[in-house]
């Protein structure tokens, strides 16, 4: 032990010192794990990636209950975000979207969206905007949601990439102008009108049925415990 650990030690709260000394061993394990692989040469695969997966959902959840915010700590989300679209062997975007809208950081979350749709096939562009944008206002998160949608068109116009150009698209931009004001009628007239893009994935309706209540409170259709909401975003994050 260093001298100025010991100082802190002697002089500290006993409940303070134990807390200090469990993040400080909990950081020096993960550096520990991380020299092990590199020292050891342990090949990167499906083992070591789950592992260190579900070294990050231990984080989160420690995060959460005890004393971070009620969807873990923002820095920890981002960081899981970047690590699952970066190093991930079998992308998902659903996963890096969950953790994305529970972090603070839309402007990253737009590049990689971005950098996404440079490189996807034809028809998962639009789903990825829309499900990040969809996903955020699920969560009441209206602002992040818009500044999201703005940086994605400043990117996409200056890095040279294509905005997709359909009725989901469309039925985004619209949903994200409705919500700006008090206008219930016209929020169920866009779910009627675009209901066969929004089909395209079975998660719209879910969150579409979400942010209907926390809007315009409009009382869910689907009213058991936790709902299908709550499983599908357990599932993305890896629960």
């Amino acid at each position: 032990m260093s001298r100025e650990r010991a100082r802190f030690v002697s002089l500290a709260p006993a409940e303070e010192v134990c807390f200090s000394l469990q993040v400080t061993c909990g950081a020096e394990l993960a550096v520990c794990f991380v020299e092990h692989l590199v020292k050891g040469n342990i090949p990167y695969g499906d083992d070591t990636l789950a592992l260190a997966e579900a070294l990050g959902a231990a984080k989160n959840t420690w995060s959460t209950e005890f004393g971070g915010q009620r969807n873990g700590s923002p820095e920890i989300h981002d960081m899981l975000s970047d690590y699952l679209y970066t190093e991930s062997p079998e992308l998902d975007m659903s996963r890096v979207t969950y953790h994305f809208v529970r972090g603070r950081n839309p402007k990253k979350f737009a590049s990689t969206l971005v950098n996404f749709m440079g490189k996807c096939y034809p028809g998962e562009d639009d789903l990825a905007v829309a499900r990040a944008v969809l996903m955020h206002l699920a969560q009441g998160n209206l602002r992040d949601a818009i500044v999201l949608m703005d940086e994605i068109k400043k990117q996409v116009q200056s890095q040279g990439v294509n905005l997709p150009r359909s009725d989901l698209m469309q039925f985004t931009n619209f949903l994200l102008e409705t919500l700006q004001r008090d206008a219930l009628p016209l929020f169920s007239m866009l779910l009627d009108r675009y209901r066969q893009s929004i089909n395209r994935e079975r998660l719209f309706n879910e969150l579409l049925d979400e942010i209907a209540e926390k809007f315009y409170g409009v009382r869910r259709r689907n009213s058991m415990p936790g709902g299908m909401f709550g499983k599908i975003f357990k599932m993305m994050a890896g629960k």
